[in-house]
């Protein structure tokens, strides 16, 4: 036997460990030396409260340190361009994707990123509706006189929103039409921000998460009127639903996902996917989530990629049926 035949035989012998052998080498570089979680909203908003709150956990099973990183603007487009264009391929950086850019933009505005090939699904993070809180100093202190009071006063009520295209802007839009009343759009780089000009009275009103309002409610500087969602919260039960107050099939929830890079390899993908719905079901972390107004929803890729996809289409026919605008 010549030694081009011994080599021959030698491959042949080692080609069905080739892709064992792959698989381990690509698990092997989980977890990366440093992971960097990249948010879409300044901090102190809904998401970045979530994502250090996971992240932390994160980081502590894994033994490596997890970095937020908020990168605001644009309703969190920066963030998520700067994902998908720029992110190394190893996955040492993911992103808190939200509803807004990775589901209602793309039907707005034109994006240099396409939210389904850029980006991989990992699992959904969190998922729950917005408040609708009025500053005090507004004579309004249920959602009919909040109606009643734009009717009267076209154009003359504003509502905050995390930015265009974001689930706080298609929210106020949604009921803009519903109800047939002109508030106006004032969108801000993230939840902290518009917190902020609405209790200095900038503002009159704002698609807020729970999570950034609640202090304020509980001082009485903000009024709650109205949630968002398909049920009431049970963190305010007198707090009626928009749908239940006259406005029969309006909703409007808003959640952050996890995603990465499509650059990003499959068993990397698959890792973050066990680690993060790991800690997602992590008692502590659902206590101080749920304390928060953000409910974890942890789940496979696959289902995740299948409530962008429905949420996508559904946001598209609103948008369109309604002629909803980023302006």
């Amino acid at each position: 036997m010549n030694k081009r035949e011994v080599l021959r035989l030698c491959a042949l012998a080692a080609a069905p460990l080739l892709p064992l052998a792959c698989a381990q080498a690509q698990d092997a570089s989980f977890p990366p030396r440093t992971i960097t979680i990249v948010v879409g909203f300044a901090a102190g908003g809904a998401a970045d409260v979530a994502a250090r709150l996971i992240g932390k956990r994160l980081g502590d099973n894994l033994g490596v340190p997890v970095i937020i990183d908020n990168k605001p603007g644009a309703g969190g487009n920066i963030a998520h361009q700067y994902v998908a264009k720029t992110a190394p391929s190893d996955g040492s950086v993911i992103l808190f994707g939200s509803v807004g850019p990775l589901t209602i933009a793309p039907h707005l505005m034109k994006l240099p990123y396409d939210p389904v090939k850029d980006f991989a699904p990992i699992t959904m993070g969190v998922n729950f509706p917005n408040v609708l809180v009025v500053h005090s100093g507004l004579p309004i202190r249920t959602f009919p006189e909040f109606v009643a009071y734009a009717k009267s006063n076209p154009g003359k009520l504003d509502f905050a929103s995390t930015g265009p295209g974001s689930a706080s802007h298609l929210a106020g839009e949604l009921l803009n039409d519903m109800a047939k009343i002109q508030t106006v759009h004032i969108p801000y780089k993230g939840g902290a921000p518009a917190l902020q000009d609405l209790l200095g009275g900038r503002v009159a009103s704002y698609y807020s998460t729970f999570a950034t309002a609640q202090p304020h409610i509980a001082s009485g500087k903000l009024i709650p009127l109205a949630v968002t969602g398909p049920t009431r919260l049970a963190t305010l039960p007198k707090v009626p639903t928009v749908a239940e107050s006259g406005y029969p099939g309006y909703s409007a929830t808003n959640w952050y996902a996890f995603v990465a890079s499509s650059r990003v390899p499959k068993a990397i993908l698959d890792r973050y996917n066990t680690e993060l719905v790991k800690v997602l079901k992590t008692p502590e972390i659902v206590a101080a989530l749920e304390a928060h107004g953000l409910p974890p929803q942890p789940g496979s890729r696959e289902e995740l990629a299948r409530t962008m996809e429905r949420e996508s289409a559904t946001w598209a026919r609103v948008i369109r049926e309604r002629k909803i605008s980023s302006e």
